[in-house]
């Protein structure tokens, strides 16, 4: 124990550094635990569109979406959604809800404001359409 002492004593950036990233490792995996928002795989969004007739909200920008974006999606930028401008897609307040992104990152952030807002089930879609096309699904430019 002492010699932990010693280092944090001879090392305080190292150790400050060191009690950031676990603070931030446990501040992550409180989140994801407490979180209603439900991160799927692309094989599991594929059911939940298939299946249970979700509705995949594609969250990046207009022109990003033009480039490519799921069939059938809807396009509502995360900026919108997070101004509580939810009008778009109020009417699938009780359906399923597949949230798009790029990479999957902004997608959690949207996800904890739709639930605020009395969205029942709000999935995220892990690794965004990044993912989506590494696995070769379908993407459409329509």
């Amino acid at each position: 124990m002492q010699e932990y002492l010693d280092f944090a004593a001879s090392h305080p950036m190292l150790s400050a550094v060191w009690l950031g990233l676990v603070a931030a490792v446990i501040y992550m995996t409180l989140m994801s635990k407490l979180t209603k928002v439900q991160i799927v795989a692309s094989q599991q969004a594929v059911l939940l569109i298939n299946k249970q007739d979700a509705v995949v909200v594609d969250v990046r920008s207009a022109e990003e979406f033009r480039k490519g974006h799921i069939a059938g999606a809807i396009n509502v930028p995360a900026a919108q959604l997070k101004a509580n401008n939810l009008n778009l897609i109020e009417k699938y307040q009780d359906k399923p809800l597949v949230l798009v992104c790029e990479a999957g990152m902004t997608t959690g952030g949207v996800g904890r404001v739709l639930t605020k807002a009395g969205f029942k089930q709000v999935h995220a879609l892990r690794g965004g359409m990044a993912d989506w096309r590494s696995q070769n699904l379908p993407v459409t430019k329509r």
